[in-house]
């Protein structure tokens, strides 16, 4: 049984399944842009825009998804499956009911969210239609989310890939229908878009939904969604809450940077969004290790085997800078090509060629910062990671982004400078954290107390 519970948490095991998901996930964006960009390049500027708007969104349910994801792995290595079943249902039930408030909201104020944001006037109509209808879906992406961070932090990486394959199956489907009239379909351009981005989301959360009833060893019934353990859901908040700051500081951060692009004009904000897709075809196996690793060290510290954690780390940091060394070299060498397959205006091309250099130097700071981060946060030290996200975050990539991107006007080149100097900042002072190893020592202190404890009570006598 052992033997079994230590293959299924085995690094590998946990991550090819996450690539694919990624992926598949990264797939489902760059077609939704490549299809867009046969509509117009202030179709794809809308779509960009309004996906960090709905990253934005998301940071208040990702609060309790993350931390009781974590949570999760945590009690299932200390051999509290019962208590995990818990945390994964009040998890669910609690992102539930933030993601129907923000459904209202987006779906009643498109444009005027929009408008606040800076967001060019000439693309306030396409974005209050694409922000009403896909924004009006953001309870799925709530529901997407937790079920997909449960069923995944239970060792059950598969799952969710086999959804995140049927939804993409359905989404390009149903793109190609409403975009280009096909199959029958009326041709609706964005508005078609929208629509089909919610109906694959939907689906995807049937099918997550049957899976998660199923994913500890007693079958959750639907009734069990009014439990409510306030001891627990504290334990979820203590790591929770500062993982949504952190995730809230790189969103809304992303976010005010996308609206200084916005003020430079549509096409360097197209530009953006061509490369954020290159970006994140370049980092996904990376992203992958790091949340593989993160599922796996929560689970040996969970039980116990504090030094394993801390070697996994150093493992999944070596695995993921070959691969994300040799696929931001492959961006770098074809990366006018691939842009190219997206839009054929030569000054977004010449503006996205030049910023290639830039990422080459970008990746391996995100793998430092993401896979040693999530490493720290595996063992619940969330609050250092929260600190150094507040600061280097709002400091560099958004302050000086402004300084150097809009204030002197170093345009793009500017904003990407400083994108590079964040990541590696966070990077070394979690790298300094982690060798540090204080929560892991904290822990094996704690473990040889418990040992000497349970020592001296075995060796009184019974009739003392």
């Amino acid at each position: 049984m052992l033997d079994k519970e230590k293959s299924k948490f085995a690094l590998w095991v946990l991550v090819w399944p996450i690539f694919i998901e990624l992926f598949l996930q990264f797939l489902l964006g760059a077609v939704d842009t490549l299809m867009v960009s046969r509509i117009s390049d202030d179709a794809v500027a809308v779509v960009g825009f309004s996906n960090q708007l709905f990253q934005a969104m998301t940071t208040l349910f990702t609060m309790v998804a993350s931390g009781a994801g974590i949570l999760i792995a945590q009690k299932l290595g200390s051999r509290k499956p019962l208590e995990a079943r818990k945390i994964g249902i009040m998890a669910l039930s609690v992102s539930t009911l933030i993601g129907v408030l923000l459904s209202v909201v987006l779906y009643m104020f498109p444009t005027q969210i929009s408008s606040v944001l800076q967001l060019p006037d000439r693309l306030l109509p396409l974005a209050g239609t694409y922000v009403s209808i896909v924004g009006g879906g953001m309870i799925l992406i709530a529901m997407m989310s937790t079920m997909s961070t449960v069923i995944r932090n239970t060792g059950n990486t598969k799952g969710p890939m086999y959804v995140a394959i049927g939804m993409n199956v359905i989404h390009v489907f149903l793109n190609y229908g409403f975009i280009f009239g096909a199959f029958g379909l009326p041709q609706w351009g964005l508005t078609g878009v929208a629509i089909s981005t919610v109906t694959s989301r939907m689906l995807a959360v049937v099918m997550l939904m049957l899976m998660f009833l199923r994913s500890f060893d007693y079958p959750i019934r639907f009734r069990e969604f009014r439990i409510f353990d306030k001891s627990l859901f504290k334990e979820i908040l203590d790591i929770g809450w500062p993982l949504g700051i952190n995730t809230s500081c790189w969103v809304f951060s992303q976010l005010i940077i996308y609206t200084f692009i916005a003020t430079i004009g549509p096409t360097e904000l197209a530009a953006r969004t061509y490369m954020n897709t290159l970006e994140s075809m370049c980092f996904l196996l990376g992203m992958s290790i790091a949340m593989g690793a993160q599922i796996q060290i929560a689970h040996l510290y969970g039980a116990g085997k504090t030094r394993e954690a801390y070697k996994a780390a150093y493992r999944a940091l070596g695995i993921g800078g070959i691969f994300v060394g040799v696929n931001a070299l492959l961006i770098y060498v074809f990366g006018a090509q691939i842009l190219g397959l997206f839009t054929k205006d030569s000054e977004i091309i010449m503006i996205g060629v030049s910023l290639l250099g830039l990422n080459l130097i970008l990746q391996p700071g995100k793998l430092l910062n993401m896979t040693l981060g999530n490493a720290l946060n595996a063992l619940g030290d969330t609050r250092f990671t929260m600190y150094i996200s507040l600061g280097s975050m709002w400091l560099i990539a958004t302050g000086l982004s402004y300084v150097l991107g809009i204030h002197y006007g170093w345009g793009l080149v500017g904003i990407y400078l400083c994108m590079i100097a964040d990541e590696y900042v966070r990077g070394l002072l979690s790298f300094l954290r982690w060798r540090g190893q204080k929560v892991l020592r904290k822990a094996e202190m704690a473990q040889r107390s418990g040992m000497l404890k349970d020592s001296e009570e075995s060796a009184v006598p019974a009739n003392a």
